[in-house]
């Protein structure tokens, strides 16, 4: 008995730390414990953020009626004045300036307390109303998955603020936990809403989710939606290799480890066009297989030093078919006219129309054969010609590389 009132009177002294009636030196009555502060729509959340506040500073039982107002005579009424007028001042320093200035003359921090508490908490069906809608509608739409929870979840505390979960009362207290199913059935409530909200993307591990018996709490379901996300975000790795490794033989056709034939001529494996990297590949410039439009030769140009092969290798990646477009055969086409004609040279046109003029003069029959054999011998001529010259030759079939 002595001991009891030995702790109470130390409980009760002001400069004891551990009692409630001790304020330390730096202790401000002008801080602001709970933010954001109280407004006329938040007083569910406020209210717990500065029961928190109250209760890490020894304080909250002078507003939940536990400590009452001593007597004047008592050594303790001054203790009491001074944290009741600290109190007083954190609060009024936590609501908006209009509340503020309605409970300026409450003079007891338990009557302001309530006095908050009857008139920003009863009748909030309204609110209420608003909380089952948000939270049944929600959805992800282009937010992450974390933002969306994190959303979901400042609705649904708010929601469980203006519905507690019921406790039993009973002096004998029941066996039944009819509680904790009420609380079961909430949790299950909380988990379909935040799996219905989900993007369709989520659609297969949402159904993974629901057929499990019983469904996981909350936080279990976050974590396995969480783990969906970042793997849907994750790159494929074997993709990105390929990617780079195009780029890399696209980007160096023209040096002599990465060329058409790599170190050797022919269908090179080392890198070039006709590497494994490229094999089944079709090319969306010329049409031709087994190399991309990075390395096409007829978008970006033929190699300096490179020889055509002859017309028997048709296997030959770029060898000119059906398959290529007819856009292409024509630049083709066209670009070996050109070559063709730009064979002849001024002496050349001379020549011929000396012949033309002299064919005037001999008869129609015998200058028609005589123009058509000096023109076949002029040809086969020019055409030794340009074959004992030195330098690639560019014929009609020699396309095949």
């Amino acid at each position: 008995m002595a001991e009891k009132e030995t702790n109470k009177e130390k409980n009760e002294d002001p400069q004891n730390p551990a009692s409630p009636y001790y304020l330390h030196p730096g202790e401000n009555p002008g801080a602001v414990l709970a933010s954001p502060i109280l407004d006329e729509s938040n007083y569910h959340s406020w209210s717990r953020s500065m029961m928190r506040a109250l209760l890490s500073k020894n304080k909250f039982k002078f507003v939940d009626g536990s400590i009452q107002e001593p007597q004047k005579s008592n050594e303790l009424h001054d203790a009491w004045v001074r944290c009741n007028t600290m109190i007083l001042s954190w609060i009024t320093k936590s609501v908006s300036e209009q509340i503020a200035q309605s409970v300026i003359y409450i003079n007891n921090a338990q009557r302001l307390w309530e006095d908050l508490k009857e008139r920003f908490s009863k009748g909030d069906y309204f609110r209420f109303s608003d909380l089952l809608q948000e939270i049944h509608s929600i959805k992800q739409a282009d937010r992450t998955i974390s933002s969306y929870f994190t959303e979901l979840k400042i609705l649904w505390e708010e929601l469980e603020s203006l519905r507690p979960t019921p406790t039993c009362t009973c002096d004998v207290r029941c066996s039944c936990d009819l509680s904790t199913k009420v609380k079961d059935y909430k949790d299950t409530e909380y988990v379909i809403c935040f799996l219905k909200g989900l993007n369709d993307q989520y659609n297969t591990v949402k159904s993974q989710i629901l057929i499990m018996d019983p469904l996981p709490v909350i936080n279990k379901v976050f974590s396995l939606v969480l783990q969906q996300e970042r793997q849907q975000n994750t790159p494929n790795l074997a993709d990105s290799r390929i990617f780079s490794l195009n780029t890399q033989s696209g980007g160096n056709w023209r040096s002599s480890s990465n060329g058409r034939g790599g170190s050797s001529r022919g269908r090179g494996r080392t890198g070039g066009r006709g590497s494994f990297t490229n094999a089944g590949k079709v090319c969306t410039f010329c049409g031709k297989e087994n190399h991309t439009i990075d390395s096409c030769y007829f978008k970006h140009g033929f190699p300096p030093n490179f020889k055509f092969k002859d017309k028997g290798n048709t296997t030959s990646i770029n060898t000119i078919s059906s398959k290529a477009p007819s856009t292409q055969a024509s630049e083709i086409s066209r670009k070996q006219n050109k070559e063709s004609t730009s064979n002849f040279t001024h002496e050349d046109y001379d020549h011929l129309i000396d012949m033309l003029k002299r064919a005037k003069l001999q008869s129609p029959e015998h200058s028609i054969n005589q123009l058509v054999h000096q023109t076949t011998t002029e040809s086969v001529s020019s055409s030794n010609l340009q074959q004992n010259q030195p330098g690639p030759h560019f014929q009609e079939d020699d396309w095949a590389c």
